[in-house]
């Protein structure tokens, strides 16, 4: 049975989420998740004056800020939606992520003909209009999609996760790798769903990214030691919707949504303290780099 390596004659199971030492309870010190030993605790003080997070960001003087602004423009865009015919707005078409095109009719806003796969076809029918997709060259729409919501329901769910669990990842990483993190994962998203999903299918809302900070807090509570049981119960239930209702959910966006955010917060939780900082962002770029390429491929091959 381990010791505590201040202690030599007590026993314990107990790590410290920092370093990794057994501490026993006479050094354990409360932290965010888990506990620390007391050197730990010395050490983020330290780092603490210096304004850096735990994994070398700069540290978020409101940690919320971020996600109120991100959820500032998903209500924005969904206003905009709704104000321009919900379901059947323009705004739908140009945001949402399309793989291939779609040929929709003219006078039934919200349809289209999903054997009708190319742009110049569609023109030959009478009363239809190709809506652009990212193989047609509005690649916006593989970040864009991630702030495009129509039902109340679906961005009243993601932004309620947003608001849980983006402070807290950001109070740990900083601002920026946040950012990171989210666009990152939502990147990866897209570039399941253009690989994966029917090309003349629309896919939206912020999922990807959701998933991705699921991702990364399983990544950041496996790093400090902390029992990752109840949230493995909530990803699983998650994942185990997404597939049993898989006909209404993206669960491309979501499965790659959840590993694009496993991967880059595996690099900025696990990169080693010497040159942190560009091993990180090294990391970072490789993730959102791979995700575009992916998505270029596939968009060449449509």
């Amino acid at each position: 049975m381990p010791t505590c390596y201040r202690h030599s004659g007590k026993e314990t199971y107990i790590s410290c989420q920092r370093c990794g030492r057994p501490i026993c309870p006479d050094c354990m010190h409360s932290a965010a998740v888990g506990f620390q030993c007391p050197d730990c605790v010395r050490e983020g003080a330290k780092q603490t004056r210096q304004g850096h997070a735990m994994y070398g960001g700069q540290r978020s003087a409101d940690p919320s800020l971020t996600s109120k602004v991100l959820i500032g423009l998903n209500l924005l865009v969904w206003g905009a939606i709704m104000a321009t015919g919900g379901a059947t707005s323009r705004l739908v078409g140009i945001l949402a992520l399309t793989p291939n095109g779609q040929c929709s009719p003219s006078d039934q806003p919200g349809s289209y003909y999903p054997q009708i796969l190319d742009a110049a076809l569609c023109r030959q029918v009478g009363g239809a209009e190709w809506t652009m997709g990212v193989a047609d060259g509005a690649v916006w729409q593989v970040l864009t999609s991630a702030f495009t919501h129509i039902q109340i329901f679906h961005i009243l769910m993601n932004m309620l996760a947003l608001w849980f669990l983006g402070p807290q990842i950001e109070a740990v990483l900083g601002r920026a790798r946040f950012l990171g993190l989210y666009f990152g994962s939502a990147l990866a998203a897209s570039a399941l769903v253009v690989w994966l999903a029917p090309e003349n299918s629309n896919t939206l809302g912020a999922s990807g990214a959701v998933f991705g900070m699921l991702g990364a807090l399983l990544v950041l509570v496996f790093k400090v030691r902390a029992n990752p049981q109840q949230l493995l119960f909530w990803i699983g239930l998650n994942f185990v919707i997404t597939f049993m209702w898989s006909d209404y959910i993206s669960w491309q966006g979501h499965l790659g949504g959840f590993l694009g955010g496993l991967a880059i917060a595996g690099v900025i939780a696990y990169a080693p303290r010497h040159n942190r900082a560009v091993v990180q962002w090294t990391g970072v770029a490789a993730v959102t780099i791979l995700s575009i390429v992916a998505i270029g491929v596939r968009a060449l091959m449509l």
